[in-house]
């Protein structure tokens, strides 16, 4: 079961002694920093606005008391008194304390004032040049210096009945009031760019937590590392290796399955909608538990997959698929096939003739020596004979042996196959259609034997006779079992169909039909004079 989690990644160990800044801490470091800069630009912003926004609020309100003053009636009159200062600075006093400026100030087009916060500068000069307003005839603000200090500053033209300017209106707010207003905004803003910082502090710090937890412990160098040789592994592993997730979306393939399938089936981000493919997975998913050696017929070749889920948090988070060929197989254990084959054949024989000896052995300890040279002499004429027709009657070896290793089966599940003596095969194959050819024999001859047997026992029989007359080699065999239903005579061909209950069965006749289709051959069902099924197989001599 493919699961990842820490104790699995335990054996790489350590890529040399940290000697750098950990992920976490880099990670907090960096948010950290990228919210303590952005709350300083924020508020070093927002208090540079607040500065031009208190600035230019104040020179408007500032110019307004100006052309209020200037335009004043009484104020305009007292220009005609021989002491205008009399009535203008109380004037000017009132509006000061009414508007809240720093200083009303009523100059004459000399620039001598009439009015000023501090009656003793009444009769001075101004200190600022009034040539714009007095010349220009236009109203300004601007920041300047006076007798009071640094102050946002407004002057308007005072015009008489005539239309002349006969004097200037000055209103001011000094700076120093103005900043003590902007340092209180600043506090303020200053202390809420404290609760957002707070907040990505502690963030920051989750999040790297939660990452660190995510990759369970590594440093982004380990990671990297992990993944290379894992990447090279799958590369060099010579099964075909593919990763789905629970959609059967295809996420991951390694060389070998690029190779197999890269012009075919299957591509990343591909699905798959093969039927027992996806059925392999559906168990998976459901069951959480691996299957192996699962028979997969792919467009006329066959396969052996293996299927593993990938567990995350107990629950199935995709399926690992290990594919392999069956020619691969059968290239790898061609020399232990034949041992094994020889072991089957042998151990059948074994199994019969042991029982005859003990019967030969039974009828010399009894002194009936003339029925027991009679067992003897049967016996051997009847292998003789067997071994005589085959190699006299069927030129292909392959083909022979297969109907001969058949004959010692059928004695070892005490069911009588009997071979046709006049039948004849005297065409001698091309190795690889023979090899095509034997297995399609040996399955239909084992189902058959296994249908006989199942309905009679050892009263089971199954009859095999062959020609190659004319253009085409022709198998007749025939069983005394149950026969198939004529509605059935489709679907037992479908890979998986089967009527047996134990073992890996329901892949033979698929095999079998698939190399029927490799030799252009074709498979006839019928009802059998035996009582059972008949199985004709056709296929051309020559391509």
């Amino acid at each position: 079961m493919a699961q990842l989690d820490g104790g699995e990644i335990e054996h790489m160990g350590v890529l040399g002694k940290r000697k750098n800044i950990t992920l976490l801490t880099q990670l907090t470091i960096l948010i950290v920093l990228v919210i303590f800069i952005s709350s300083l630009l924020i508020t070093v912003l927002f208090s540079t606005m607040l500065d031009d926004i208190v600035e230019s609020y104040m020179g408007e309100q500032a110019l307004t008391v100006a052309k209020l003053t200037a335009q004043n009636k009484d104020i305009i009159q007292a220009f005609q008194d021989e002491q205008p200062s009399e009535v203008i600075q109380t004037i000017s006093e009132t509006i000061r304390h009414t508007t809240g400026a720093d200083y009303v100030t009523v100059a004459n087009d000399k620039g001598v004032r009439y009015s000023h916060p501090n009656p003793e500068n009444i009769g001075e000069p101004t200190m600022t040049s009034n040539k714009a307003v007095l010349e220009e005839h236009r109203s300004i603000i601007y920041r300047g210096n006076g007798v009071s200090g640094p102050a946002i500053k407004a002057k308007a033209p005072i015009w008489n009945e005539k239309g002349e300017v006969i004097g200037v209106s000055s209103v001011g707010f000094l700076v120093d009031r103005l900043e003590k207003q902007v340092l209180d905004y600043r506090k303020h803003i200053f202390q809420l760019s404290i609760i957002p910082l707070v907040f990505g502090i502690g963030g920051a710090i989750l999040i790297a937590r939660r990452l660190k937890k995510l990759t369970f412990g590594l440093e982004p160098e380990e990671i990297s590392y992990l993944f290379k040789e894992k990447e090279a592994t799958l590369e060099s592993i010579r099964d075909a290796t593919i990763t789905v997730n629970n959609s059967k979306q295809i996420t991951s393939m390694n060389k070998r399955a690029r190779e197999l399938f890269g012009n075919q089936h299957l591509s990343v981000g591909m699905t798959i909608h093969h039927r027992q493919l996806t059925t392999t997975i559906d168990q998976v998913v459901d069951k959480k538990e691996s299957t192996y050696n699962q028979k997969l017929l792919l467009d006329q070749q066959l396969y052996v997959v293996d299927a593993s889920p990938i567990i995350k948090k107990e629950e199935v988070g995709g399926i690992v698929l290990t594919i392999r060929t069956v020619s691969e197989i059968e290239q790898l254990t061609e020399e232990f096939s034949k041992i094994k084959n020889f072991s089957e054949n042998m151990r059948a024989q074994n199994h019969e003739f042991l029982n005859k000896l003990n019967t030969i052995y039974g009828l010399l300890v009894l002194k009936q020596y003339d029925r027991a040279i009679s067992i003897v002499s049967s016996e051997v004429s009847e292998r003789q004979d067997i071994i005589s027709f085959l190699m006299s009657s069927v030129k292909d070896p392959l083909i022979a042996a297969c109907l001969l290793g058949k004959v010692n089966r059928s004695k070892e599940l005490q069911v009588q196959l009997v071979i046709d003596p006049e039948s004849h095969l005297s065409s001698e194959l091309e190795m690889t259609r023979s090899n095509h050819f034997v297995p399609i024999i040996g399955n239909v001859i084992d189902n058959a034997m296994e249908a006989a047997r199942k309905k009679n026992h050892s009263e089971g029989k199954v009859y095999v006779s062959f020609t190659d007359l004319g253009k085409e080699i022709i198998f007749d065999i025939e069983d005394n079992g149950a026969g198939i239903p004529e509605k059935m005579t489709e679907v037992i061909f479908e890979e998986g169909y089967t009527t047996k209950s134990e073992g890996d069965h329901g892949i033979g006749l698929a095999i079998a039909k698939n190399a029927l289709s490799a030799l252009n051959g074709q498979m006839y069902v019928d009802k059998s004079e035996l009582g059972g099924a008949r199985f004709t197989i056709v296929i051309p001599q020559d391509q």
